[in-house]
């Protein structure tokens, strides 16, 4: 079986802690690689050197890679999928996640501009009473496709993979 080609997509982010919790989060649901737009990330990284390393080693492997044009940044056979209030989406727990996938998400103060709606294959939201933070999003958003998915997920393999090295708790069965 072919593996999906999913990537996330960030749009001029300025939170070094977001940024690293997105790694993580795409690291956690098997999300090879991150592009970002912008300069605020790079100079937040230059300005808070001690920012601690929230990615944790799930994280360490998905490529963080700065582009000019997230749309531009991959192939054809990728749908672009915007996350975003915008009039019109598609609510999420309705959408049908395309197997190949670059989702785009705006800037934690911001939205996405109207160009970068215009150029996308869809448009989703996370219906929620306002906005959630970033890397929330994210989670949110790739928990969904993984539900969704046709991917076995193997109990207690998955559990004692997945587990913090602290965690050796059992069900107790009656």
């Amino acid at each position: 079986m072919k593996q999906p080609k999913v990537s996330i997509g960030l749009t001029n982010p300025k939170s070094p802690k977001n940024v690293a919790s997105v790694m993580r989060a795409a690291g956690n649901y098997g999300v090879g690689e991150i592009f970002y737009t912008g300069t605020r990330y790079d100079r937040a990284v230059m300005l808070n050197p001690d920012t601690p390393n929230l990615s944790r080693s799930v994280g360490q492997a998905v490529s963080l890679t700065a582009v000019s044009c997230l749309i531009d940044a991959v192939s054809e056979d990728v749908k672009i999928i915007c996350v975003e209030f915008a009039e019109d989406a598609i609510a999420l727990p309705e959408y049908k996640h395309p197997e190949n996938a670059l989702y785009v998400f705006g800037p934690e103060d911001g939205t996405l501009g109207q160009d970068v709606i215009d150029r996308a294959d869809d448009v989703v939201y996370v219906p929620t009473m306002g906005c959630m933070n970033l890397a929330a999003s994210v989670n949110v958003l790739l928990y969904d496709r993984l539900a969704k998915s046709f991917l076995k997920m193997d109990g207690n393999d998955l559990i004692r993979q997945s587990r913090d090295t602290n965690n050796r708790l059992k069900v107790k069965k009656i």
